[in-house]
């Protein structure tokens, strides 16, 4: 039996109450929920505070990081007098203070194959809010096993996705899940993080605050919650765009595996593609004395190259696969980053994926080729 409103109850969820569609019966529904976000960073600081202001009634804040200087410029559950502190404890204190009648549990570790299922299975909605694609494709592959609703966001510089993986439809099936979108891992520096790329301050706000208004309307039963549709939001333009997803035929999960080794799989070269598509700075310097023909592309971002750069064309690592009209040159395309990681992982894709062979990089990028004299 439901237990009785409190006074302070009644006077907090009053907004909710007067929402006709909503009312006592949806606040009801939210009370006796219980949510995991994975991840209290720059999507999880603002669904926390939603969802805890909402009244859902237990939530779950898993994160292993500490709060840093540079979380602060969106990450606005934390204060400078913060630093260096758990991030899942911060919140759920600062939550607490916010909404008393809220239970929280604190996890101050990392989503891992090995606690996975038996986190996911404890709550209603998985929330995820995490940053990298190994977490992602594990809150995925968890909810598939266990049966839960995934209620998805990311960003990427000025743009952000939403969507509700894993929901119960008609005849015991479930909508798409986030590998009918993503069925395989991209390499993982093949899109910049939030240190590389950037973000924009208030993105995760916006995004995050969509995220929290999905998982409501998946506890509350009221409004039609993102299934098999993916959101795309661009802050920069406020263009929004509503793409379907359709499901991956024979697409079947399992178990669980070990994502990361998954994702660092995607970028393994065997030794003899490595010794054949690389090149020392001295070739360089030699290549370019004698003027071969060569078509020297830095893939860093845009504010890396213009702080220091040893020529060439810029073309950032997340653009290559849009502007392979500007790779046929005919010369030999020689890739460069800051160390050569980055590049590394560039000539694969464009080897493996679309087909190119006089393609290298830089051994060591900008820094090997300038020595440290800079």
């Amino acid at each position: 039996m439901a237990a009785e409103w409190t006074q302070d109850e009644l006077l907090r969820y009053s907004r909710h109450f007067a929402l006709p569609e909503f009312g006592r019966a949806g606040q009801e529904r939210l009370r006796s929920s219980a949510v995991l976000v994975v991840g209290a960073g720059g999507l999880g600081c603002p669904l926390l505070m939603y969802l805890a202001a909402a009244g859902v009634g237990r939530i779950g804040i898993i994160d292993p990081d500490v709060v840093s200087l540079s979380n602060l410029h969106r990450q606005v559950l934390y204060t400078s007098e913060d630093l260096g502190r758990p991030k899942a404890e911060v919140a759920a204190q600062r939550l607490a203070a916010l909404n008393p009648h809220v239970e929280f549990e604190v996890f101050v570790e990392a989503l891992l194959p090995g606690n996975a299922l038996e986190l996911v299975s404890r709550y209603d909605v998985i929330a995820d809010g995490a940053d990298n694609f190994a977490t992602r494709y594990l809150v995925n592959d968890a909810c598939v096993l266990t049966g839960k609703i995934n209620v998805y966001a990311a960003l990427y510089r000025m743009e952000g996705q939403v969507s509700v993986f894993n929901y119960p439809l008609e005849a015991d099936r479930r909508s798409a899940n986030y590998r009918d979108l993503y069925p395989d891992p991209p390499p993982p520096e093949l899109v910049p993080n939030c240190e590389e790329g950037g973000v924009l301050g208030v993105l995760p706000g916006i995004i995050g605050a969509i995220q929290a208004a999905e998982v409501i309307k998946v506890l509350s039963g009221v409004g039609e919650p993102l299934v098999d549709k993916l959101l795309l939001w661009d802050v920069a333009t406020h263009r929004q765009q509503l793409i379907s997803i359709p499901k991956q035929p024979g697409l079947v999960i399992e178990k669980l595996i070990f994502y990361e080794q998954l994702c660092a799989s995607l970028v393994t070269k065997p030794a003899t593609q490595t010794m054949e598509h690389e090149i020392k700075p001295e070739t360089l310097r030699s290549w370019l004395n004698e003027g071969k023909d060569i078509q020297l592309i830095d893939i860093r971002e845009p504010y890396e190259f213009d702080e220091l750069n040893i020529g060439g064309e810029n073309i950032p690592m997340a653009e290559l696969p849009f502007q392979l009209e500007r790779l046929q040159s005919g010369g030999t395309i020689v890739l460069v980053c800051k160390t050569g990681s980055r590049s590394e992982l560039g000539v694969k894709l464009l080897i493996d994926q679309y087909g190119l062979q006089d393609v290298s990089r830089l051994i060591g990028g900008v820094e090997g080729y300038l020595g440290g004299d800079f």
